[in-house]
């Protein structure tokens, strides 16, 4: 028998916690991108054939009563108990101050949105996106999916690898400031999510069109609304249409779409 190197033993012990670290947090980001793959984006989905081959999102249609139901998903949802709570580093929900917060968001350089956040009705949906915007972080990322149906009109932007996957390092909740009759007005800026309340992130949705979308998962954060340019994202965007649509009837809009700026500042 080889005698005992403490050093060396201590050196493997050390690798292999190394390597059962690193295997844990490919395990964490795998989840992760599989639940933010499965972002409903404004919740108009619906459980259909689609999903038993594999589909993890699928779109109905509008119901009887004209709304849209959002779909469950291929990856399980997370108990209650394990996502009732805000992960990694969440801004304070103290940034918005509860006041009003103007900026705009420029679109292919050239499509100029005003944009008014609601640092009152949803302080913490706010704070979060004031940040963001202040660190520059929606900068050059895309809005990779578009809505274009009846009653359903939305882009969702603000992945931070541009196909829908991705987040700042934290999620967050709880929902606010959400429509009790599921209607999300044209030009409303709502907060994407997957399952669970508490998965909010990074990415957002722009209704250019009013959209009715099923409530009975929660519905989604109203964080606040376009002022001005609406016009224009949807003749020069939402108009072009949708590059080669999924089984739910979204996809990517045929117009590629970056965001190239992003401002805002308390309204005085």
């Amino acid at each position: 028998m080889a005698p005992k190197n403490p050093a060396r033993d201590n050196r493997e012990a050390r690798e292999r916690l190394r390597l059962y670290q690193a295997r844990q947090g490919l395990h964490d980001r795998q989840r992760r991108r599989r639940v933010r793959d499965n972002l409903v984006g404004a919740g108009a989905l619906v459980l259909v054939a689609a999903l038993a081959t594999g589909s993890q999102l699928a779109f109905a249609g509008s119901q009887g009563n004209g709304s849209a139901d959002a779909s469950a998903t291929a990856t399980p949802t997370p108990s209650a108990s394990a996502t009732a709570a805000n992960t990694g580093d969440v801004p304070s929900k103290e940034i918005a101050k509860g006041a009003t917060w103007t900026g705009s968001l420029t679109l292919n350089k050239s499509i100029d949105l005003g944009i008014e956040l609601d640092g009152a009705k949803a302080p913490q949906a706010a704070s979060v996106e004031i940040s963001l915007i202040k660190e520059q972080f929606y900068n050059g990322t895309t809005c990779h999916r578009l809505a274009d149906s009846d009653g359903l009109k939305f882009l969702q932007c603000g992945s931070a690898n541009g196909d829908g996957t991705g987040d700042a390092g934290f999620e967050y909740g709880p929902l606010e400031n959400v429509p009790s009759d599921g209607v999300y007005d044209e030009g409303t800026i709502a907060i994407a999510r997957s399952t669970s309340p508490y998965s909010q992130s990074t990415q957002f949705f722009i209704v250019y069109g009013d959209t009715t979308l099923d409530g009975s998962t929660g519905g989604y954060t109203v964080v606040g609304k376009v002022t001005s340019g609406l016009s224009e994202l949807e003749s020069k965007i939402a108009a072009k249409g949708i590059s080669s649509p999924g089984d739910d009837g979204t996809g990517e809009p045929e117009v590629a779409t970056t965001i190239t700026s992003a401002t805002i500042a308390q309204e005085k």
